[in-house]
């Protein structure tokens, strides 16, 4: 399975080659860290750059200034901290020729942020542990901002209904895929392994759409998804809305139940320095998201708050949010 994913996305993909110095933010515990940075530079005769610290921007800076690395290895959360970190302007960023995002959903905004700040193309995928790698993606020379670009070559996905039906284009569904890295059941799990691998399908907890053009779209994992008067809502997208507000530095979108039990949309922001969260920022961001966005679709709550809980990862825990 690793060989298969370093052939099928490694070294065609990311173009893997003897030259390249890998950096990665997240440790080799995390399947993505393990696979480009440290089997596919093996694969490819490359070297990778391994500390045991937490990866602070500032200790990325350093290690970026050190060891130039060509390829780092990156989730939106560190990418965002390192973009809006004061000294990110004073590094040389120079020697990567790719940032790499997976984990969770990139937003636009912030592609463009790190894109202006770094110069740095950024490929932003999906892949999981049941897979493996990474099996969609974005490439170089075709980036589509907001999707996570097309299936990979050696996998097969589509869109399906609760009853495994195949969707039509543009419609949001639960994303299935298939090939040859998938596993083969989760250990000692019998139930969740049937409901997970159907055959050669495995049957992800992702809600997706794809495009027209082949491109898929990322709405949220099938729990995180919100029906608001009869609508789907995908949090990633009124993330997004927010995020292209000038007084926003980080927000994380869930449900809550308003007074007559009906669910809606709460976003807990973090801002940026000089920002005061008071009432009328706050009626300035829904209004924000408005202009953007369908009304429904806008937060009818917003609480602001220091930090958001993050996993080691850097994925934030709606969980916790959630109470």
């Amino acid at each position: 399975d690793f060989v298969y994913n370093a052939l099928t996305y490694g070294l065609p993909i990311l173009g893997y080659s003897e030259n390249d110095i890998g950096l990665s933010v997240p440790k080799l515990a995390f399947g993505y860290a393990l696979g480009t940075n440290l089997l596919f530079p093996l694969l490819a005769g490359a070297r990778a750059v391994l500390f045991p610290e937490k990866s602070t921007p500032e200790r990325l800076f350093e290690l970026i200034r050190r060891h130039r690395p060509t390829v780092l290895t990156a989730v939106p959360t560190a990418i965002n901290a390192m973009a809006n970190h004061p000294a990110a302007g004073e590094v040389d960023f120079s020697s990567l020729r790719v940032c790499i995002s997976a984990g969770e959903a990139l937003p636009a905004e912030l592609y463009q942020r790190w894109k202006s700040v770094t110069g740095v193309e950024i490929l932003d995928g999906i892949g999981s542990a049941e897979m493996f790698h990474i099996f969609i993606t974005n490439r170089f020379g075709d980036v589509k901002l907001g999707s996570l670009g097309r299936v990979v070559e050696g996998y097969e996905a589509k869109i399906c209904d609760d009853e495994g039906r195949e969707l039509p284009r543009g419609e949001i569904g639960t994303l299935w895929i298939r090939g040859d890295s998938m596993a083969l059941e989760y250990w000692q799990q019998h139930q969740k392994s049937k409901h997970t691998f159907r055959g050669e399908w495995c049957v992800s907890a992702d809600k997706f759409l794809q495009d027209e053009e082949g491109y898929f779209y990322f709405c949220g994992r099938g729990d995180d998804m919100l029906k608001v008067g009869g609508r789907w809502v995908a949090p990633v997208e009124v993330e997004n809305a927010l995020l292209q507000h000038p007084a926003v530095a980080e927000v994380a979108v869930i449900g809550f139940k308003d007074a007559d039990g009906l669910e809606k949309p709460k976003a807990f922001v973090v801002l940026k320095e000089g920002n005061a969260g008071d009432s009328a920022l706050d009626e300035a961001l829904i209004a924000h998201t408005r202009s953007l966005l369908a009304h429904y679709k806008a937060p009818r709550q917003i609480q602001f708050v220091d930090a958001l809980p993050k996993s080691d990862r850097g994925k934030v825990l709606k969980a916790q949010l959630r109470g």
